[in-house]
């Protein structure tokens, strides 16, 4: 027997933004296979199924990569329908991509159920529109992980072109302002910290490039 995997996104993590293919993947699910930013409620729409948790934080052990293709494969050649149920939307800085290929190259039937991306839904919950006209024609989103990952975009961008989108970047946060400023951009453009986008708790703090720049690494203020 061979199962079927989908590929969900979850969504900014109210489970009313949830697509509703996502939501009849969840009641069908044998297994439940979530991301750390996965908000709890989310996984009370799946009863029927085993939940196993495989997120990634920063600086704490971890399922690798190669293991949860391995779940997902196994889990459908015992013939589950298998969610593998991840923040925002598999394909943006989700490794989806990676767990489409692992899944193909397994000859494992599976589809990908595409969700609202934090990069976007984030900014328009906390009131902040991506594209305005006659400020800002596009936008870009990036990853905050490493000066690696970022440097050749934000270098390549003219300053105040666009809107840009940092995912997973307040640890970084002195460091990605301090690299704008000193391209070109005002240290008075505005900027905001989005936290828990959806969410009861979530807050925003707005500031500017300079204000992301002098808090460098300080601890942030969570009320």
């Amino acid at each position: 027997m061979t199962g079927f995997v989908s590929l969900v996104g979850a969504g900014p993590g109210d489970p009313e933004l949830l697509t509703v293919r996502a939501l009849r993947r969840l009641r069908d699910a044998d297994l439940v296979l979530n991301d750390a930013l996965v908000h709890a409620d989310l996984l009370e729409l799946a009863p029927k199924a085993q939940r196993f948790y495989v997120g990634k934080r920063a600086g704490r052990h971890s399922i690798d990569q190669a293991g949860i293709h391995q779940l997902m494969i196994r889990a459908a050649r015992r013939g589950q329908r298998v969610v593998r149920l991840k923040a925002g939307d598999p394909f943006v800085l989700g490794r989806g991509g990676e767990e489409a290929l692992a899944l193909e190259a397994a000859g494992i039937a599976y589809e990908v159920v595409p969700g609202l991306s934090s990069a976007t839904a984030a900014p328009l919950l906390a009131g902040i529109p991506v594209t305005h006209r006659g400020i800002a024609s596009g936008f870009a989103v990036i990853s905050g992980h490493a000066e690696a990952a970022y440097a050749p975009i934000l270098d390549g961008i003219a300053p105040g072109a666009m809107t840009l989108v940092v995912l997973m970047g307040v640890k970084l946060r002195g460091e990605i302002a301090g690299r704008l400023v000193a391209r070109g951009w005002p240290a008075a453009t505005p900027a905001a910290l989005l936290f828990g986008a959806s969410r009861p708790d979530g807050f925003t703090q707005l500031t500017t490039l300079a204000g992301l720049v002098a808090s460098g690494g300080d601890e942030l203020a969570t009320d």
